[in-house]
């Protein structure tokens, strides 16, 4: 695994929402920098009780600066509505904050590319700032990158969806919230076969997260 010197000295000195984004937006503390757009930060509102997190930003969100603005934020839109959470109360934010992609061969469409063990370790200092700022009652991660990112670098969703689970000691800092990990909203578009029912068992663990609020 590719190690790399991370985020942790562009960590601005004021630690509020404002200006972890703004710093954020000049960090170097990868190589993902270099292709991408720009930094996507975390959004919604600095007292949110529940926090979602997913893996990174695609190409819309790229494009736009935005979190969960493309096909999958869509979705997650559609579910979070289905659960009974109204969107505006959650803070979103990715495990890491520039998109990863390779470019399809002869032409310009960026092809997503999962992040790699040292980018999301390298990352993971905006996303233990984030939490520290926030300090949500729950958490729930949104697919097996997100998981790994905040709970085991070994997490194996399909061993423990459904689970109550606590946060990484190296991200915790002082708070200690309710955390579940779940699918990613983009596993629901991928589904060729019972979509419908993929996309259900999205809303049940959105619907038990909010349970726990």
């Amino acid at each position: 695994m590719v190690t790399y010197p991370g985020a942790q000295e562009y960590l601005p000195d004021t630690l509020d929402l404002l200006s972890l984004e703004t710093a954020a937006r000049g960090c170097r503390g990868c190589d993902l920098f270099k292709a991408a757009e720009q930094t996507v930060f975390g959004a919604g509102p600095e007292d949110a009780r529940l926090m979602l997190v997913g893996e990174q930003p695609g190409n819309e969100e790229d494009l736009e600066g935005e979190p969960f603005v493309g096909p999958a934020g869509r979705l997650l839109d559609k579910a979070l509505a289905a659960a009974g959470v109204e969107r505006d109360t959650v803070y979103v934010t990715n495990a890491v904050k520039h998109f990863r992609f390779d470019r399809a061969a002869g032409g310009k469409r960026r092809i997503h590319k999962k992040p790699s063990g040292g980018q999301i370790i390298a990352c993971r200092p905006w996303l233990a700032a984030e939490l520290d700022v926030v300090r949500p009652d729950v958490v729930v991660c949104l697919g097996v990158t997100a998981a790994r990112a905040l709970i085991d670098k070994d997490f194996k969703l399909t061993a423990h969806r459904g689970e109550v689970l606590q946060l990484d000691g190296q991200v915790r800092g002082t708070i200690d919230p309710t955390v579940v990990a779940t699918i990613h909203p983009s596993a629901a578009l991928r589904a060729h076969v019972d979509r419908d029912d993929v996309f259900e068992s999205l809303v049940r663990d959105l619907q038990r997260a909010a349970g726990f609020l």
